[in-house]
């Protein structure tokens, strides 16, 4: 009777589960976005909630929740509720976070499951073209900064993220000195930068890229393996005679830990289908960026390399958070 009684409370407990799954979503999804408005993170978070919204006829909204290289908005969202109605869509920040927080507020890989990659792209370093009007190349950049120690600052959307780490492992690897300056998000630093306030940026091509349409933030160097082929007149780091210096940038989305696993699957389907909308792959292109959609566990293990990989990056570049 005992047995019976709980393989009967363990199907009910199944049952609700999948029923939770198929009425998912019955009302709005929150997708936390630990950065502020107008950075590189919601140029993929607004596209993507706006076609989750249309495909499952019920909101999903993005919040964006800045501060502390995207460590206060994660900490939110890992304690919400694990109902299904509160993802993350993270960054890359999120795998280099413990190598430079030894007192975070949340584990990435506890407190949170996988869902998927959204997109990934190179970074880039961009000049001030008001500021420095003869720095055009790479070389050009060092040679200037090495005539003036200290005196150019490069921005970043936090202390501890991979805009600050791509511009510290540069100045290690090229004996210069740049000063950095930490931002709540790239949206106020780019602000910045444009205003003169900043002089070079080591960004993601998705927060840089209408600014270089626009002739406002010049490009110097890829800091990827090939050139892009959305913007192919930019030569990579190596091909200027910089190598060692390939940084990417990556956008993704987590659930809280303990979401129903059919809850999750199903996001991950979902997701999959936005991905392939002809909209958002204009706007990834757009970013000169590529599509994600890996299998949640294949996620897993693709953040798992990226802690280690990042880890790695803090100990050869010396970065140190601000105080």
């Amino acid at each position: 009777m005992r047995i019976f009684k709980t393989l009967t409370v363990l199907a009910c407990v199944i049952g609700s589960v999948s029923a939770l799954a198929q009425a998912w979503p019955a009302k709005p999804v929150k997708l936390i976005n630990p950065f502020p408005a107008g950075g590189g993170t919601d140029t993929f978070a607004r596209p993507l909630s706006a076609q989750l919204t249309k495909q499952t006829g019920h909101q999903f909204v993005v919040e964006n929740i800045g501060g502390a290289g995207g460590t206060i908005g994660a900490a939110q969202a890992a304690r919400a509720a694990p109902d299904g109605y509160t993802f993350l869509i993270g960054a890359v920040h999120h795998a280099i976070a413990p190598s430079m927080y030894p007192k975070l507020a949340y584990d990435i890989e506890k407190d949170f499951v996988p869902v998927t990659l959204l997109a990934i792209m190179p970074f880039v370093i961009v000049a001030q073209p008001d500021k420095l009007p003869n720095v055009k190349t790479v070389k050009d950049l060092v040679e200037h900064t090495k005539a003036n120690p200290a005196k150019l600052a490069f921005g970043s959307s936090g202390a501890g993220t991979s805009q600050h780490l791509a511009g510290e492992l540069f100045k290690s690897n090229q004996g210069v000195n740049i000063l950095h300056v930490p931002y709540k998000g790239m949206g106020p630093a780019m602000t910045d930068f444009l205003g003169g306030q900043l002089d070079v940026l080591f960004d993601g091509m998705s927060a840089s890229a209408a600014q270089i349409r626009a002739g406002k933030a010049r490009p110097l160097g890829l800091m990827a393996a090939k050139r892009s082929t959305q913007y192919p007149d930019i030569p990579t780091m190596a091909e200027q005679g910089f190598p060692n210096l390939e940084v990417s940038q990556w956008f993704a989305l987590w659930a809280v830990k303990g979401t129903p696993p059919d809850v999750v699957d199903k996001m991950y389907r979902e997701v999959v289908k936005a991905l392939e909308d002809p909209a958002i792959k204009a706007n990834w292109a757009a970013a000169s960026a590529d599509a994600g959609g890996m299998p949640p566990a294949e996620f897993g293990k693709f953040v798992r390399a990226e802690i280690e990989r990042w880890a790695r990056v803090a100990k050869v570049s010396g970065a140190k958070l601000d105080q």
